[in-house]
């Protein structure tokens, strides 16, 4: 196991730095957002899964040439059969080092879970007070606010679309019917589950580049990926219109301000920027030949640490 450790280290490096910052650079992932988000979270989870697989395999080193037999050695230790002394200070130390890494992971997933919880339910009680329901829209409900604002707040039965006063106002009917297929695309594709993953990523690791660079890239994704399924039913100029007519309601009162909530799905000015030059300038979506490889080349990506920790003998021990 010893060269797979350091296999395992090397990767993680290459998955930490260079990777994310090249991925993050390049305009294709426009042309083929779905590809993209499929290699984002292959480079997040092979990352992660080779930064403890290296600290694992080397600390298991002395107690086995393949991952199940040090694993075993290591349980003879816990109960008492096999001396401590076996396993050396080094390797106890990569040990406990992959063990608190993985409870980290672990508790930064859970602790985020229970922040964007706390907030979507702070948030719907607000909702609640300041907003009414919406006679000719199912699962949508108005504020009463002249800015125009539209979002989604995910609850699973209990999600709703949020629109104001001022967009209905604002918008043509054909504009607002492409607002409201963008924000059901979000609900529907369960896109708050990436932005909750990616979250807890860059909550666990705030110093490393793919977490900061990933949660960037898929926020901005997720929005091409919804404006690709409001083009399927309206046109590119009425989805421009609203896009940018929404938008300019952060001029009066921000979104986030107005709502005050981080798990609600809101755009960035940079992503709104995005958003419009896409648009504005299409490029030709990637062929599918070539999504098809991307896509298996993601999923290799994630099998390779995976395979090194599983089966035996894959690298000289």
């Amino acid at each position: 196991m010893y060269w797979t450790s350091w296999f395992l280290a090397a990767l993680a490096v290459v998955l930490a730095w260079p990777v994310p910052v090249f991925l993050a650079r390049a305009t294709w992932p426009a042309r083929a957002p779905f590809a993209a988000m499929v290699l984002w979270q292959s480079i997040a989870l092979a990352g992660g899964l080779s930064m403890i697989g290296a600290m694992l395999c080397y600390g298991l080193v002395p107690l086995g040439d393949n991952l199940a037999s040090g694993l075993r050695g290591l349980v003879r230790i816990f109960l008492g059969t096999e001396s401590l002394d076996t396993l050396g200070l080094i390797h106890a130390f990569a040990l406990s080092a992959a063990a608190l890494l993985s409870a980290h992971l672990v508790f930064t997933l859970w602790l985020t879970y229970f922040r964007i919880q706390q907030q979507r339910r702070r948030h719907r009680d607000l909702l609640n007070i300041l907003s009414s329901p919406s006679n000719d829209r199912p699962g949508t409900v108005v504020i009463n606010h002249q800015a125009p604002v539209a979002y989604c707040l995910p609850g699973g039965s209990r999600s709703v679309t949020v629109l104001s006063d001022g967009l209905l106002e604002l918008l043509s009917p054909e504009e607002l019917r492409a607002v409201l297929l963008h924000e059901q695309t979000h609900l529907t594709q369960h896109h708050h589950l990436l932005l909750w993953a990616f979250a807890a990523w860059r909550s666990a690791l705030p110093w490393l580049p793919t977490s900061k660079l990933a949660q960037r890239a898929v926020s901005s994704l997720i929005e091409i990926m919804a404006d690709d399924v409001a083009l399927r039913s309206v046109s590119k100029s009425t989805l421009v219109t609203a896009i940018a007519l929404v938008a300019s309601g952060s001029a009066q009162l921000p979104a986030a301000a107005l709502v005050q909530d981080s798990s609600a799905q809101i755009d960035t000015p940079a992503t709104t920027s995005a958003r419009l030059s896409r648009l504005l300038t299409p490029a030709p979506s990637l062929g599918a030949g070539l999504q098809a490889l991307i896509i298996v080349g993601a999923l290799l990506l994630l099998a390779v640490p995976t395979a090194l920790l599983v089966v035996p003998g894959i690298l000289p021990q």
